[in-house]
Parts: C-alpha cells; structure tokens; sequence
C-alpha cells in the first residue's frame, strides 16, 4: 500500500478545517492543520506536504503572500480557498501559481475530489517515463526529469504550468478551447476558463521572446489556443 498523503490544510475558521479534515482523512489522507499564514510556512518547511490547501484570507500573513513565498522554493501544489466575490484575489492567486481553488461556500465533497484530481495528476506526473524528452528549437522540456529549459536556462514552471507546456509541445499546430484544455490538462469537466487565460498568460511570459505579441503560444479568436513550433 502507498503511504497516504500529506495535506496541509490552512484555514483559520476552525469549524470549516475541522470538517476538511474529517473529509480528507475519510479519504486516507494525512491531514495538518494550521491556522495562519506565519505556521503555514514553518510547517511546510519541517514537514512538506503533497499538497496544500489555503485559504486566502488569513490573520497576519494573507494567503496570497503565502502562495508567493512557497512558490518561491517549491512546485508543491495549492488549492485555495476563496469566497465567492473574490475574483480578483482568486485570479492573483492563480498568477502566483496556485493549481486549483475552491470557492466558499463549498461541498467538502468536492474540495476533497478536487484534492484527489490534483494528488492524481502529480503522481502521474512523477510516473512519466524519464526517457520522454520533447524539444521546439531552443525550447526543451524533460518529462521525466519535471525540468524545462530555454536557451539553456531552466524555467521556473509550477506544476499545473509544466503539464500546460507540455500538452502544448506534443499536440503542436492544433486549436483548443478553454474548456477542452481544462479536461485535457486540469481534468476538469466543469470550470472557470479564466483559469486556463491565467495559465496561459504566465506561460508566455516564460517561454515568448515577445509575451504581449506571442509566436510560440498564439491565441485563435473565438477558439482558445494554438502552439506554433518556433520556425528553424
């Protein structure tokens, strides 16, 4: 049997952890809770998580900085917790590259679903044969080793990112749709397509010489997206 996994639930309204917490562990999850930012890094940091759901809105130090401090020394993934008319703080948290969120209220049903998806991806992710290596010119991506590079340099992908370049590079010249790049890519039959416009939009940044005119990563009007193999 594989070791359950870890979860690092941080939330400072007790009554909703708890119930996250019951739900997770019905599911074989390992579950930590903290209640503020401050003990949400320290205990990331003793003790890495597999994944990590937070909650924006936190005394002290706020879950976006959170986002942005683990973000700075690890790809581990991060769903957020955000109430419902948080969209400007949900779509910044996805900039800073959370990998899902949760609105609130929610069913902890579907948060602990949405924890599986992503634990499931991740795993799957770790399982990629190490010899399958795709390259677009001076763009090179190791999907064995999680790792892609431009011009030699690695780039600093988070999770959801990585997967996102990726499908690009192995189904180049073919148009999407935001909702068929959510399944393909998030696993999600249902969803909010500014997700993907967030993902896509830090992607160009890291890998378009020009991010507001892109070559690699065009977008097709009244479509979604297309990747075009750099000319050589």
């Amino acid at each position: 049997m594989p070791e359950p996994s870890t979860v690092l639930v941080v939330d400072d309204d007790t009554t909703v952890a708890d119930v996250v917490r019951r739900y997770l562990e019905r599911g074989g999850h390992r579950v930590v809770l903290v209640e503020n930012g401050e003990d949400a890094l320290r205990s990331a940091a003793a003790d890495p998580p597999d994944l990590v759901v937070l909650d924006l809105m936190l005394p002290g130090i706020d879950g976006l900085e959170v986002c942005r401090r683990l973000r700075r020394d690890s790809a581990v993934p991060v769903i957020m917790l955000t109430a419902l008319g948080e969209e400007e703080n949900r779509i910044a948290g996805l900039q800073l590259g959370a990998d899902d969120y949760v609105t609130k209220p929610f069913s902890p049903r579907e948060l602990a679903l949405r924890v599986d998806g992503v634990l499931r991806r991740s795993r799957a992710a770790a399982a990629t044969p190490a010899a399958r290596t795709v390259d677009d010119g001076d763009l090179l991506l190791d999907a064995g080793a999680r790792k892609a590079s431009l011009r030699g340099v690695e780039l600093p992908l988070t999770t959801r990112e990585f997967d996102l370049l990726e499908f690009f590079l192995t189904h180049p010249g073919q148009a999407f749709t935001r909702d068929q790049l959510l399944e393909r890519v998030w696993g999600w039959t249902f969803g909010d397509q500014s997700t993907v416009t967030v993902h896509v939009r830090r992607l160009r940044e890291k890998v378009e010489a020009t991010p507001a005119r892109p070559t690699r990563i065009t977008t097709v009007w009244g479509v979604g997206y297309r990747y075009d193999p750099a000319r050589q």
